[in-house]
């Protein structure tokens, strides 16, 4: 996987990030202290993942709570597809996610910012961008230039996030969708829920192999394509980033592949809190290595003891998956994705942490994903 040359200082206490993404971006809410005191743990974590400052200086002020894990703790994440032959300057992050998590620590909510739509983007001299008005997905591209690199792309989409959302955020990371596959398989899969039947417009079954389109065009065999069919079943890595990344197809198009998306990320942690993956030394190294090429990361400044016993108390079935634009395009006035003025207000709620009052005055927004 291409990343950014390991740059700057080196931040605090790694394992919180490792904890907070690598696993599904929530698998710490699922294991609770678990096996993450143990000196073994904490040195291999140490050195997996790829650690950066994604924020620049757009994270939580401490006037907004952050730093504090007694507060409400906000992670944003960008996912990438980061294929070898692609440069690290020629990426688009389709995916971006807030994750939410109130100062009672009782819930963790997954909030979607739709990839198209369109931003007053700032200037941002360290990748020579002027401003301008852009796709959310196209933010990170933009702050990728001249040398930005991911960590430049990421700090761009923060900045963007917070002039157009008002949310600011404790931490964030860069998620390679190719990278993440490895953490599923080390789980053994995933069960998902499909809701749709859809055909697979990524990958290519030749000669019963799973290949990406472009590949699968220039290898001779039995060509097959790949059907998603109705039902809750078993998924391998594979199969599962596959089905959660279909957006053509889906009656809600992108709007179906962020529910499936948050839907994964929550699978992922009931998979890992209930598997006896985390009481399993072997098991968790498999992750961590595999979490290596998935991630990077920006850890922010709080401490790993007192973040893992403070979200100990939030398991995986207490996260709550939320729609925007009520699962449905948003059009403005220019026929471009909008974001509507009661999304708005539930990305207010997260701003202010109040998003389980927004939730019981509109509980339309809640996305019942199994």
């Amino acid at each position: 996987m291409p990343k950014s040359p390991k740059k700057g200082r080196k931040r605090k206490d790694p394992l919180w990030a490792k904890l907070t993404v690598t696993f599904g971006a929530v698998l710490m809410i699922a294991s609770g202290a678990g096996v993450a005191g143990t000196k073994w743990l904490v040195s291999s974590a140490s050195n997996a993942v790829t650690q950066e400052n994604l924020l620049g200086g757009n994270q939580k002020t401490g006037a907004e709570g952050g730093g504090d894990i007694k507060g409400a703790v906000d992670i944003l994440l960008m996912g990438v597809d980061a294929r070898k032959r692609w440069a690290v300057d020629d990426l688009r992050s389709d995916t971006i996610i807030a994750l939410h998590i109130p100062a009672s620590h009782d819930q963790a909510y997954l909030v979607s910012i739709p990839r198209d739509t369109e931003m007053q983007v700032p200037a941002f001299p360290k990748a020579k961008y002027a401003g301008g008005v852009a796709k959310a997905t196209e933010v990170f591209f933009h702050g990728a230039q001249n040398g930005g690199g991911w960590a430049g792309g990421a700090q761009l989409m923060a900045q963007t996030i917070k002039a157009n959302t008002g949310m600011t955020f404790d931490g964030a990371a860069i998620i390679d969708f190719n990278g993440f596959k490895s953490i599923i398989d080390a789980l053994d899969g995933v069960r998902m829920c499909v809701d749709q039947r859809v055909k697979s417009h990524h990958i290519q079954l030749v000669d019963g192999k799973p290949l990406y389109l472009a590949d699968a065009r220039k290898t001779a065999g039995t060509h097959k394509d790949i059907w998603y069919e109705k039902g809750c079943q078993d998924l391998e890595g594979w199969q599962a980033l596959d089905y959660a990344r279909q957006r053509y197809g889906l009656k809600n198009g992108d709007y179906d592949r962020q529910r499936h998306q948050q839907q994964l990320i929550k699978a992922i942690a009931k998979k890992a809190a209930n598997s006896g993956v985390l009481t399993n030394p072997v098991k968790v190294n498999n992750l961590i290595k595999a979490a290596g090429d998935a991630f990077v990361l920006d850890t922010g400044d709080v401490k790993v003891t007192d973040f893992m016993f403070g979200l100990k108390g939030v398991a995986a079935n207490d996260m709550v998956l939320l729609r925007t634009n009520n699962g449905t395009f948003a059009g403005n006035e220019n026929q471009r994705e909008s974001i509507t003025p009661k999304s708005m207000e539930m990305y207010k709620a997260v701003k202010q942490d109040k998003l389980s009052q927004f939730i019981l005055a509109n509980p339309d927004v809640v996305a019942n994903e199994k």
